[in-house]
């Protein structure tokens, strides 16, 4: 647990900060306008999630948290690079 009130308070409107930018990264995956916005998108909202579990390890001092983070990134670059591929060659 964070002992400051001041950190605590900094990483509580960092969190929700990363929260709220998860609606405009989702209304680019709804309505963007070719399947390259729309991968740089879910790309931006697994950066952010990423982030938000970072935060939420950080408030509640929990290091499994960092693990998922850990995994969630590496299963989104794999993912990113896949579907990056299929775009670009149209296959996998």
């Amino acid at each position: 647990m964070i002992e400051s009130g001041f950190a605590q308070t900094l990483i509580e409107l960092v969190l929700v900060a990363l929260v709220l930018l998860l609606v405009p990264a989702a209304y680019r995956v709804i309505r963007g306008p070719t399947l390259t916005d729309r991968l740089v998108a879910v790309d931006l909202i697994t950066t952010l999630l990423i982030g938000i579990i970072v935060m939420l390890a950080l408030l509640q001092a929990s290091r499994a948290y960092v693990d998922m983070a850990i995994a969630l990134a590496a299963f989104a670059f794999v993912g990113t690079i896949s579907i990056a591929r299929y775009i670009a060659q149209g296959t996998i």
